[in-house]
């Protein structure tokens, strides 16, 4: 079963915040981590909220220590998830095509 990494970065979190300090770790290099599974616990100046793993895989890399800041798009934590494994995404088809718009209104001009 083929293996591939895929780097998370750190997310925007909302409202402007530009970095965040990584409070706990809840998994190590090593476990095995399910989709939605805690993963992380950081601090903005806003508030603490638990990051979930966007990914289930197992952890390759952490990018950071414990008490360390990081900024938002920075990498956070690799996985090694199996390279066949459904991925998350876009529900549905993305059209190969651009649609020719609809004419949805018909303007007449006053009659008066």
């Amino acid at each position: 079963m083929a293996e591939e990494n895929v780097t998370f970065t750190l997310p925007d979190l909302g409202e402007g915040l530009v970095e965040a300090t990584v409070l706990e770790w809840q998994v190590a290099v090593g476990d095995r981590v399910e989709r939605n599974a805690p993963l992380v616990e950081v601090e903005t100046t806003k508030s603490a909220v638990v990051i979930p793993s966007p990914k289930e895989g197992r952890i390759v890399e952490l990018h950071a220590e414990e008490d360390e800041v990081v900024a938002v798009g920075a990498p956070l934590v690799t996985f090694a998830v199996e390279a066949d494994a459904p991925q998350a995404g876009i529900v549905g088809r993305v059209p190969t095509e651009e649609a020719r718009p609809a004419r949805r209104v018909r303007l007449k001009p006053p009659t008066d």
